[in-house]
């Protein structure tokens, strides 16, 4: 999976994420033609190299050459973004950033979506960086976006139409709310809120344990030189390896041909009970072709002696194959979800980013009983609620 990241080494702008994904491969030239569909004049894109910290870096200008009288509502700049001739996945990011913006603004001025009015020298500046970013990552074949923490600035003042307002602004703080943030002592902005709209509209949260092998990197310079950090944002692109979890298990085996069948549930019981991960077992053809059972078990190194226990006593194997092996396995995590039928303990597995959740058989069979409900139904029920409550 091509994924990108946001190193928000000094914070994250609109134009910063623009310099560092045209500093990343996108052709500034290509980039401009793709922002001539949207057919909005009173812009002109530059792009420049600089220096933050000994590091070369793109800046990214947007230049406004029309100074309009009126402002647009969310509704206007999402129909201006339809009309265009962009693609239906630019339009989308693009539709869910700005929305990002105006549900942050609405918040903090105590109005709706609706009436939320974006200024307009502000509303085109913004709308040039957002729209731009996301043509940019669909040139780059993005299916992924994470971030480190967003670093905020503290303390300071930036001035807006509204006045001056405390760094980091409300809109900013509104969009972050509830994703990591790093808060320092520099009194600039240096995560506005577009910045913190693309982020929190795109990304699916901060990268961990996942492994990016990176092939692509690039430098977006901020506008100011700021002593305590460099004012950078780094983006990385590259192939998102599966965020496997590893650790070893032990195979124990035998093969058995002089056993009554009936007893090998009974066996297969007692080895879940002694520890074992997983216990099986599958006819063979043994020598002179006899019919048999090989019997497998997985355990973890330390469970061992209760297993082997098992085996030697409650089989009538003389022997066994012993195997060490790596097991590669999905992150997953236990919840506890409430639903119309009783509380249920879910399983939920981490695939590609995403989460799956699953309720526990046992507990579908415990309701079915209690309730005198079929399992189908039972299933049916609480496995339609723990989808909702995973979305």
């Amino acid at each position: 999976m091509k994924a990108l990241y946001f190193d928000t080494i000094g914070g994250l702008s609109g134009d910063m994420a623009l310099g560092a994904l045209v500093s990343a491969g996108v052709s500034f030239d290509d980039l401009v033609r793709e922002l001539q569909k949207l057919n909005v004049p009173g812009f002109e894109l530059a792009a420049r190299h600089i220096e933050r910290s000994g590091i070369v870096s793109t800046k990214i200008d947007v230049h406004i050459t029309l100074q309009p009288h009126y402002h647009r509502h969310l509704k206007d700049i999402e129909a201006l973004v339809d009309a265009s001739g962009l693609s239906a996945s630019v339009k989308e990011r693009s539709k869910k950033i700005f929305r990002a913006v105006a549900v942050a603004e609405a918040k903090v001025h105590n109005t709706t979506i609706e009436k939320v009015h974006f200024h307009e020298v502000g509303a085109l500046d913004s709308l040039v960086d957002i729209v731009g970013v996301s043509i940019c990552l669909e040139m780059l074949g993005i299916e992924a976006v994470y971030s480190s923490p967003m670093k905020v600035g503290r303390s300071g003042l930036v001035n807006s139409q509204h006045g001056k307002l405390p760094v980091p602004t409300p809109a900013t703080l509104e969009i972050l709310k509830g994703y990591p943030i790093v808060l320092t002592e520099i009194p600039y902005e240096l995560t506005t809120p577009t910045g913190a709209a693309i982020v929190k509209a795109l990304s699916q949260g901060v990268l961990t344990t996942e492994a990016l092998r990176i092939e692509r990197i690039g430098y977006g310079a901020g506008s100011r030189e700021i002593e305590h950090l460099p004012n950078l944002l780094r983006v990385m692109i590259g192939e998102l390896e599966p965020g496997y979890q590893t650790d070893e298990i032990v195979s124990i085996e035998t093969n058995i041909d002089d056993m009554n069948p009936e007893m090998y549930p009974f066996v297969v019981e007692r080895l879940l009970a002694a520890g074992a991960h997983d216990a099986y077992f599958v006819p063979v053809q043994m020598k002179k072709g006899r019919p048999g059972v090989l019997l497998s078990t997985l355990v973890e190194r330390m469970k061992m002696e209760p297993v082997l226990s098992v085996l030697f006593r409650e089989t009538t194997t003389l022997g066994v194959r012993i195997q060490h092996i790596e097991r590669r396995k999905l992150r997953r995590e236990s919840r506890q979800v409430q639903t119309s039928l009783g509380l249920v303990n879910v399983k939920v597995v981490i695939r590609d980013g995403k989460e799956e959740a699953s309720p526990e058989y046992e507990d579908l069979k415990r309701i079915a009983i209690e309730r005198g409900m079929p399992l189908i139904e039972v299933m049916r029920v609480i496995e339609g609620e723990v989808g909702r409550s995973d979305r």
